[in-house]
C-alpha cells in the first residue's frame, strides 16, 4: 500500500486505469478510520463546466512518472458515486461507495464514520 503522507504529493496528477486509460485528476485521499491507512481517492472527472468527484478505491494502487494506477477499469470508476467538486461525502453515503465496488462496509464500533478526508 502506499503511504498517506507520500500519496497526497500526486493531488493533481492524473489517474489511470490497469490499461493506462486516463480517468481524471487525484483530488483527495480518503483513509480507513479504523486504521489510519489509505482507502479510497477521489477523481476529478467530467466536462469543465460539469466537474464531479467519483471514488475509487487504493488497493493494488501504484504510481508513476506523473500518474497513479488504480486497480479498476475507466468505465467502473465513472460510474462510481460521485459528489460535487465542492461536496462532502456523507455519512450515510458511504456503504453506496463500498457497495459500487463490491468491497465489505462496516461501520466504526460506535457508528462513527468509515472514511476521513485527508
Amino acid at each position: 500500500m502506499i503511504a498517506a503522507e507520500n500519496i497526497r504529493d500526486w493531488r493533481g496528477h492524473d489517474v489511470v486505469d490497469p490499461d493506462g486509460h486516463r480517468i481524471g485528476t487525484l483530488e483527495s485521499i480518503y483513509v480507513d478510520t479504523v486504521s489510519d491507512t489509505p482507502f479510497f481517492c477521489t477523481i476529478i472527472v467530467g466536462l469543465p463546466t460539469r466537474r464531479r468527484l467519483v471514488f475509487a478505491p487504493l488497493m493494488g494502487a501504484s504510481v508513476g512518472p506523473e500518474y497513479l494506477k488504480i486497480h479498476y477499469s475507466k468505465d467502473l470508476v465513472k460510474d462510481a458515486p460521485s459528489i460535487d467538486t465542492d461536496g462532502e461525502l456523507l455519512a450515510d453515503q458511504e456503504w453506496s461507495v463500498f457497495d459500487h465496488y463490491k468491497l465489505p462496509f462496516e461501520p466504526g464500533a460506535r457508528g462513527e464514520r468509515r472514511l476521513a478526508r485527508r
